[in-house]
């Protein structure tokens, strides 16, 4: 039997705020919207829950809110069997929420309010030592304070563990100080912020990812959303296509690839099989509504792919 991958995410939560809408309203315009529902969410853990669903063993180290909120994203962690010894509350302070407006073609519009997110910093990393060391990887997002970020990187370099970043939301990084993650992982827009370059077309896609290599970066992976994701590293650049889905819903579809490939690359040790399953499983996320909910167990996703030949899971 295979050992089962274990993986820290050092990250945020949030609750989400789900209303569908039929459109965005105009300026000053109040409009009628067909519905609303409250999901758990946030870059960090929901990349978690994905993980932890396909198989792994997940530690979090976040800070959630000394509120209501918080105590049930805490619970919601302990539900998915992720370990919750670093999941701390910040009193007085509200935990993070997430307000998503999802149109008729399942398009998302996102707001963030960080709350007890910006609240994690250098001293949780140190104070988790043990547990991280423990780890075959470290997953890294840019919703807490990118010091502590930098932080993360830097002990997961110092202690030999391999670091995923995944720079969403994007902006703009100090290069000496992410240079050694093993792969970093922007969508185009992320790409085109962190860059300062265009990244419309494959093409500029492809330009601004050899740029992120000179720089030092060791593997760039560009998720494209329905045209699939690119990988550059050294002289190569590859491009998965994207799984064909009738969509209902993309919210958290970027985080469901990422946890995934997680998953796969700590399994596989193979980065375009590991694109592969991740493009499959975030485009089933997408055939239902809401975030963590529309996430495959590991059962639910081998039935997807056994007509596929794989022999990932024998």
């Amino acid at each position: 039997m295979k050992k089962r991958p274990r993986i820290a995410v050092v990250g945020s939560n949030m609750i989400d705020l789900i209303t569908n809408v039929h459109r965005m309203p105009k300026k000053g315009e109040t409009i009628d919207a067909p519905s609303f529902d409250m999901g758990f969410g946030g870059k960090g853990a929901n990349q978690a829950v994905a993980a932890s669903k396909l198989g792994a063993d997940v530690c979090m180290v976040t800070k959630v809110g000394g509120d209501l909120f918080g105590r049930e994203v805490k619970r919601n962690f302990a539900s998915f069997g992720i370990d919750t010894t670093f999941v701390e509350p910040v009193e007085k302070v509200s935990n993070g929420v997430a307000p998503i407006f999802v149109d008729e073609s399942g398009d998302n519009y996102i707001l963030i309010v960080k709350g007890a997110n910006q609240y994690l910093a250098d001293k949780d990393i140190d104070k988790a030592s043990d547990l991280l060391k423990s780890c075959d990887l470290i997953l890294l997002q840019l919703e807490v304070p990118v010091e502590t970020v930098y932080h993360a990187v830097w002990f997961g370099n110092r202690n030999g563990i391999p670091v995923i970043l995944n720079p969403a939301p994007g902006r703009k990084l100090d290069y000496e100080r992410i240079r050694t993650v093993e792969i970093l992982i922007p969508n185009e827009t992320e790409l085109e912020t962190i860059t300062g370059m265009p990244a419309s077309t494959e093409e500029e896609v492809a330009q601004a990812a050899k740029a992120l290599l000179k720089e030092g970066i060791k593997t760039v992976i560009v998720t494209l959303g329905e045209r699939g994701s690119m990988l550059a590293r050294g002289d190569d650049i590859k491009t998965v296509p994207a799984v064909k889905v009738e969509t209902k819903d993309t919210t958290g579809a970027g985080d469901a690839y990422i946890g995934s490939l997680a998953y796969h690359y700590v399994v596989t040790g193979n980065l375009l099989k590991s694109m592969t399953y991740a493009g499959l499983y975030a485009a089933l996320s997408t055939l239902s509504t809401g975030t963590q909910k529309s996430f495959l167990s590991k059962e639910e996703f081998e039935k997807h792919l056994s007509g596929m030949g794989s022999d990932l899971y024998l």
